[in-house]
């Protein structure tokens, strides 16, 4: 029987490498309904968010977008990710940041 729930993924600390936010499981899809990132560390940031589809061709959502100090950024475009996608972000450089994505898991 399919499912529809809300959900919450979040992720606080340094994202200078590569962090998952969101992993999509098999058999399920994810409607992204938002996803705010706050500076928390008094320092702009410059930061990526995107889909990698687990192959080689990552997707960018945003690409070095800048972050002021003590700021919040506010993604409310919805997309969609199927299985196997990893929503991920990674900051320019040495970061202190809080993220926190919305989302709507659909099992098939």
């Amino acid at each position: 029987m399919a499912s529809e729930v809300l959900k919450l993924a979040t992720f606080r600390g340094d994202a200078a490498s590569v962090q998952a936010l969101l992993t999509v499981g098999a058999g399920t899809t994810v409607t992204v309904l938002s996803v705010t990132i706050c500076e928390t560390a008094g320092n702009a940031e410059t930061f990526n968010l995107l889909i990698d589809d687990g192959g080689s061709a990552d997707t960018y959502i945003y690409h070095t977008q800048a972050l002021g100090a003590n700021e919040t950024f506010e993604h409310t475009g919805k997309f969609v990710m199927e299985a196997t996608d990893h929503l991920s972000i990674i900051t320019a450089s040495s970061s202190n940041i809080d993220v926190c994505v919305s989302y709507l898991l659909q099992t098939l």
